[in-house]
């Protein structure tokens, strides 16, 4: 089911925020005009990954620095760890997420 998460306007390039959908906190990117979706709950120790500075395609996570790839959620330095991520799109001004289940 596709959830709007924000609008165009609370979310420039460059930028990330954090978001609750479907009893989920959720980060959301935007990396140059393209929208990238993922767990917003850092594994390490719960850290806040939607409110994490942004560079590149990484998320640091503002508590520790565990970084994550917004595209694919690969945690940068290993390879068994990765979050979740969400599909999003774009519907008029809207941005959408999908969260199934």
């Amino acid at each position: 089911m596709w959830h709007t998460i924000a609008t165009l306007a609370e979310c420039p390039p460059g930028t990330n925020c954090e978001r609750v959908v479907a009893e989920r906190i959720i980060g959301l990117c935007n990396i140059n005009g393209v929208f990238y979706a993922l767990d917003g709950v850092c594994p390490h120790q719960g850290g806040p990954l939607g409110q994490g500075r942004v560079t590149d395609c990484w998320v640091t996570c503002p508590w520790h620095g565990w970084q994550f790839d917004v595209r694919d959620g690969q945690h940068r330095l290993n390879a068994k760890l990765r979050q979740t991520t969400y599909p999003t799109r774009v519907v008029g001004e809207e941005i959408q997420v999908e969260i199934v289940g």
